[in-house]
């Protein structure tokens, strides 16, 4: 057994591997995803949350994009953002942005500058607005669509459809 006090006894052990050296302040940031686009918050991968336990009632407006999993009820303003209604997201409110995509429940009419999606377990009851449409088999939409080229907002509606609920079972 060594003992730490008597002298001559020096423990034997494999010496430690170099390490790669890290910032003085100890801190080593993960890899962040960004996805390609013109607008700074995105491009900084910048993202606020409310969370499944938050509800908020009245206004959200801001220059970052926003992942909801609460209750939000009132109106949603993001333009030049990305705004997405998570798998336990409950939206009661007119949502505007650059790009909106729905994997949870939303109520109102949404108007993107350029797209809307909504994912197979997502469900959309309003107008919706916007460049581009996507909708999966197995989602559920109720509204209308109004498809509009970049920079024809304030012009006539180019395709303008009634659409009965897509309830596609897969």
């Amino acid at each position: 057994m060594w003992k730490p006090n008597q002298p001559g006894n020096v423990p034997t052990s494999t010496p430690e591997p170099i390490r790669p050296s890290t910032p003085a302040t100890g801190y080593e940031p993960a890899a962040v995803r960004t996805p390609a686009s013109s607008t700074p918050a995105a491009a900084a991968g910048e993202q606020a949350t409310i969370g499944k336990s938050l509800v908020v009632k009245g206004e959200v407006s801001g220059s970052e994009s926003l992942f909801i999993d609460g209750k939000v009820e009132g109106a949603i303003n993001l333009p030049g953002n990305r705004v997405t209604v998570g798998r336990n997201g409950q939206v009661a409110a007119n949502i505007s942005a650059r790009e909106i995509v729905v994997l949870g429940k939303v109520r109102g009419n949404c108007q993107a500058s350029d797209r809307v999606e909504i994912r197979s377990e997502g469900s959309l009851t309003g107008d919706v607005i916007a460049a581009r449409i996507s909708i999966e088999d197995g989602a559920f939409f109720k509204g209308g669509i109004d498809i509009r080229k970049p920079g024809q907002e304030g012009k006539g509606p180019a395709i303008v459809e009634k659409t009965e609920p897509v309830a596609a079972e897969a």
